[in-house]
């Protein structure tokens, strides 16, 4: 009889590497080193990091925020140098490199500190890399050459209309339209390779003169083992700086993917493996002339909703690629390049955080300036001076909030302190037919940033009970995070059937909820108490109910590509 585990994992598997492969083909087109590179890429670390990664589920491969860093990184190295053929060998040193420094990130454990990147700096930097490929893409949606960076686009735009071809907007509108209409006829065959297949057959028939992506070599891909030691060390920090750059942010894609798959999964991934096997993975990729990547979350909720549940999935992932590879080549290199303008812009559209941006005028100013600079900056600066820049912002003003807080409540904790113990003197009378079916939840001092992760730990170790409380007296302030973290928390709670209630939450507190709607649409106003014991008489007089049917999911996952 066949293991039932091993089935789901070869279709997990098989479905994620339908959706990498036009992906895999437009970052590479995108990145400037061809559709090979970025195929090369989605196996190699696909499989690897599969296999030696702290992520069962995870499916790895080139992403759109480590096409955009690696796309900086080559068209600077090919101004430098002349031509790809000439900027190789920096090139490959950059991105064995960046492995390199991902595995000591995960020997030093520096992985468990990915947790505490405040909401705000994320969303800002997904939403940039959003915003980034979208531009990028004008020119090729338009059948045209791209400029090499954001300011060189935005500043070319009136040339467009005056050399622009009919044929690729066309092919580039009906790929969007085909991605976006097809899952309603179904959802069985993913909606980007029917737009990848169809448009490159019609493109082909109809002899339409369009880009398209050229002659792909075929075989198994050359070991830069030789350019590799031929390189010029001269100017070190040339190569360390970029390689540090897709390193952090390697290990940022991945690690929060890791927390999307560990929502999915209920399980808990070990973040400084997941770093060691995207380390290996990306250290074997730029010797192979490949594509660096990262943990994908399209393509790992894919492979979780289709059935993945361990590393077999994965590494049956990159070898259907490996297999499309040694045998598809010479169809492949007849698709259209606005076909892929038009799956990147897709990728972008999905990448910006609507969430985030929806909430800019409802959650703390600070927040959302944060998230707005972090914008501004991924865009036009740097990705990682973005990140760098919204960290400190975030940790100045938290420390602000602290001192603020201090002053005006001299006796409070100055950070939250998250437990179910030690039960306050109003919590010792419980009547005894209720206490067993309670799971009190104390906060004292500001829900933040740092906590949230630890907050989302015990949540997920909630025991078997009927109603959870959130003792909210001690807490005077609530940030972004805090708030997503809350909504994240009642959701999955109120999946279960558990009822929740908060009790004595002050006003800015209850504000922010208000204002991203959590009250009333999750938390109903009923379910509001002023105090603990008056709580315990509501539930004690059957008062509250649970009413699945009144909620509105409003959360939203970042969709990285």
């Amino acid at each position: 009889m066949i293991d039932k585990n091993l089935v789901s994992n070869l279709y997990g598997g098989i479905t994620a590497a339908i959706v990498a492969l036009p992906l895999a083909l437009a970052f590479g087109v995108q990145s400037g080193m061809g559709a090979i590179a970025g195929l090369y890429g989605a196996i190699a670390l696909g499989i690897i990091a599969a296999l030696f990664g702290g992520t069962k589920t995870q499916i790895s491969g080139p992403t759109g925020p480590m096409a955009v860093v690696a796309s900086a990184i080559i068209a600077g190295e090919i101004a430098i140098y002349g031509s790809l053929e000439a900027a190789l060998g920096t090139i490959v040193a950059t991105f064995v490199l960046a492995g390199i420094f991902q595995i000591l990130m995960g020997i030093s454990r520096i992985g468990q500190y990915i947790r505490y990147m405040p909401y705000p700096v994320v969303s800002g930097f997904m939403s940039g890399i959003g915003f980034i490929i979208i531009i990028m893409q004008i020119f090729p949606f338009f059948g045209l050459s791209s400029p090499n960076n954001i300011v060189d686009v935005v500043s070319s735009l009136g040339t467009i209309f005056t050399s622009m071809d009919f044929h690729a907007v066309a092919l580039a509108i009906g790929t969007i339209a085909i991605i976006y209409l097809f899952p309603r006829i179904t959802k069985a065959v993913p909606s980007t390779l029917v737009a990848l297949i169809t448009l490159s057959i019609a493109s082909t028939l109809l002899e339409l003169q369009v880009p398209i992506i050229g002659n792909i070599p075929q075989g198994l891909p050359d070991v830069h083992i030789d350019t590799l030691l031929s390189m010029d060390w001269h100017h070190p920090m040339v190569i360390i700086i970029p390689a540090l750059t897709l390193a952090a942010l390697g290990a940022i894609d991945s690690l929060l993917t890791s927390v999307v798959a560990d929502n999915m999964t209920k399980t808990q991934h070990n973040s400084n493996k997941e770093l060691i096997g995207q380390g290996i993975g990306n250290t074997i990729v730029g010797l192979i002339g490949g594509l660096p990547g990262a943990g994908a979350t399209m393509r790992t909720v894919v492979n979780i909703n289709a059935g993945g549940k361990s590393r077999l999935s994965g590494v049956v992932h990159g070898v259907v690629l490996l297999i499309v590879l040694l045998g598809a080549g010479a169809y492949a290199k007849l698709i259209p390049l606005p076909v892929l303008s038009g799956i990147l812009i897709t990728v972008g559209i999905g990448i910006i955080d609507y969430k985030g941006i929806k909430h800019i005028f409802h959650v703390p100013r600070a927040d959302a300036i944060i998230m707005l600079i972090v914008l501004i900056l991924t865009v036009f600066v740097d990705l990682l001076q973005a990140v760098a820049v919204g960290m400190v912002m975030a940790s100045i003003l938290f420390m602000k909030q602290m001192g603020d807080t201090a002053q005006s409540k001299s006796s409070s904790n100055t950070l939250a302190d998250f437990h179910n113990i030690n039960p306050l003197a109003d919590e010792k009378d419980i009547i005894d037919e209720i206490k067993d079916q309670i799971f009190i939840q104390h906060f004292d001092g500001p829900i933040f940033f740092g906590f949230t992760s630890h907050f989302k730990e015990m949540m997920r170790e909630l025991p078997d009970v009927s109603v959870v409380i959130f003792r909210m007296e001690n807490v005077p302030t609530i940030d972004q995070s805090g708030m997503y973290a809350i909504e994240d928390a009642v959701l999955e709670i109120e999946k279960k059937g558990i009822l929740v209630i908060l009790t004595g939450i002050q006003k800015q507190p209850e504000d922010m909820l208000r204002n991203i709607r959590l009250i009333p649409n999750l938390i109903e106003e009923t379910h509001l108490l002023k105090d603990f014991k008056s709580a315990i008489l509501a539930l004690k007089n059957n008062k509250l109910e649970f009413d699945s049917s009144q909620k509105e999911n409003k959360s939203k996952i970042l969709w990285r590509y």
